[in-house]
């Protein structure tokens, strides 16, 4: 997994590289995440709805309305989370918390694995509708090719968070490499750095004289030399 630290991002406060952060291959999951949630409820609300032989609209999926209404509310939600989770990656190695970061990726990893299930949930529940849907239902084939690409991109969605829990598993495993962060990082306190010792300076200068010298300029009041 690419990138050294904790929970796979490097240091806080490192430059952030745009070509990089976008050939990851969470960032590309990430963005097709986004493009998959767009078709799934896109495709519903546009032309998942006919009104063969009355006023009144009908679900395409065998007139089951809460068939149309479990896909689009799952691709809206999926499609916010995406962004949602988008500006997190971005804003992921800024966080300097150790702790923050962890409930970050647990996040990640527990909403991941359980849209995942719902994802395919709904894939089940879309293709079984759609089995039990007569062709006499649709008149022309009215809106078969929307149901179609929700199903089929609904399981594509099962594939692609399936892989973002992947990812946030192999980043929650990665843990902590605590060489890269000071103990302020961990419980939010600014470490206190004690005052240098052995600097080699000294704040009380003590003179003392050098050993072994003599005063020989001056001589004992009343002593001479004697002359051999």
């Amino acid at each position: 997994m690419e990138g050294a630290g904790s929970f796979g991002a490097g240091r806080a406060g490192g430059a952030f590289d745009p070509i990089a952060f976008v050939k990851q291959p969470q960032t590309i999951l990430r963005i097709l995440s986004w493009i998959f949630a767009i078709v799934v409820f896109g495709s519903i609300v546009n032309e998942g709805y006919i009104n063969s032989g009355s006023e009144r609209l009908h679900c395409i999926f065998n007139k089951n309305n809460d068939a149309c209404n479990y896909g689009i509310t799952i691709g809206v939600i999926a499609f916010f989370a995406s962004i949602f989770f988008f500006a997190l990656d971005i804003y992921f190695p800024q966080i300097s918390s150790v702790k923050d970061r962890k409930k970050a990726v647990l996040l990640e990893m527990a909403f991941s694995g359980f849209w995942t299930f719902l994802w395919f949930v709904g894939f089940c529940f879309l293709a079984n509708q759609w089995q039990r849907t007569s062709p006499k239902e649709l008149p022309l084939n009215q809106g078969a090719d929307a149901a179609r690409a929700a199903i089929a991109f609904s399981f594509f969605s099962i594939i692609i968070w399936a892989g973002l829990t992947v990812r946030a598993v192999q980043k929650y495993l990665l843990g902590t490499d605590m060489t890269l962060f000071t103990t302020d990082h961990l419980d939010g306190n600014p470490t206190i750095q004690p005052y240098p010792t052995g600097s080699g300076m000294e704040t009380t200068e003590t003179y003392q004289s050098p050993p072994f010298t003599e005063n020989l300029q001056t001589s004992p009041k009343g002593y001479q030399v004697p002359t051999y």
